[in-house]
């Protein structure tokens, strides 16, 4: 019996670059990716080997070289591949020949940790909603912070009609109308903390993430990149798949 070598056209894009599953998904429901020179859509199959794919008129081949990237972002860049409104972006601050695309996403912001890579089967790991990564945050706000709001943060904040789940926040330092706290998240929604900060009137001054997983940003200077070792390759993919948990 014949071995099939068809694959999903959003993966076969993917372990190209291009972008991640989901993303990829977005591109052709959008009607920028071809196959053969036609118009693709959600479920086409694609032999490698034979099929010709376009993104945006321009052919897509799997690299053979994988990268992975951490990056210490610095505020004022947007975390896209590219942007309609002529905004800096974090690829300005990628110099390799490989089309690598962020995991995840910092806003402009915001600063810290962010990963990057060509390999979409570790961005689907990264991103999948069942992986349960720890980010670590260092938010420096202006305001002063009692227990009250402490409990508040950390029991959850509704956002947009829906309550965050609980996290870990502690006070790292303490001054006069300034105060620098750890948050520990384990979701990832848009301007999460700043809106949980919001809601509880801070004020949102700095915010670094520095940690992803087993990963650290550790002493990586701003703006500046680096590859990740095999050894922090192999412990986000193993974290990427915790063990099953029964919902209560």
């Amino acid at each position: 019996m014949a071995v099939s070598n068809d694959v999903r056209l959003q993966k076969y894009m993917a372990e190209c670059g291009v972008a991640s599953r989901r993303k990829s998904e977005e591109l052709i429901e959008m009607g920028k990716v071809k196959v053969n020179g036609h118009i693709a859509h959600i479920g086409d199959k694609i032999n490698p080997k034979k099929d010709i794919v376009t993104v945006k008129g321009k052919k897509i081949n799997k690299e053979e070289k994988l990268y992975y990237l951490m990056l210490n972002k610095p505020r004022g860049y947007v975390t896209t591949v590219s942007d309609e409104l002529g905004r800096k972006t974090v690829m300005d601050l990628i110099d390799i020949k490989a089309r690598v695309y962020p995991v995840g996403r910092l806003d402009k912001d915001s600063e810290g940790l962010l990963l990057l890579t060509n390999d979409g089967s570790f961005a689907n790991a990264l991103t999948h909603p069942k992986h349960n990564y720890a980010k670590v945050y260092r938010v420096t706000v202006r305001q002063s912070v009692n227990d009250e709001i402490l409990d508040r943060l950390r029991n959850g904040i509704e956002i947009d009609g829906r309550k965050t789940a609980p996290c870990d926040v502690n006070i790292i330092t303490q001054e006069e109308g300034r105060v620098v706290l750890e948050f520990i998240l384990r979701e990832g929604r848009n301007r999460q903390i700043r809106k949980m900060c919001e809601a509880v009137e801070l004020q949102v001054a700095r915010l670094k993430r520095i940690s992803i997983g087993p990963v650290k940003l550790g002493m990586l200077q701003t703006g500046k990149y680096r590859q990740l070792t095999d050894n922090e390759v192999r412990k986000l993919m193993r974290s990427s798949n915790p063990p099953t948990q029964k919902e209560e």
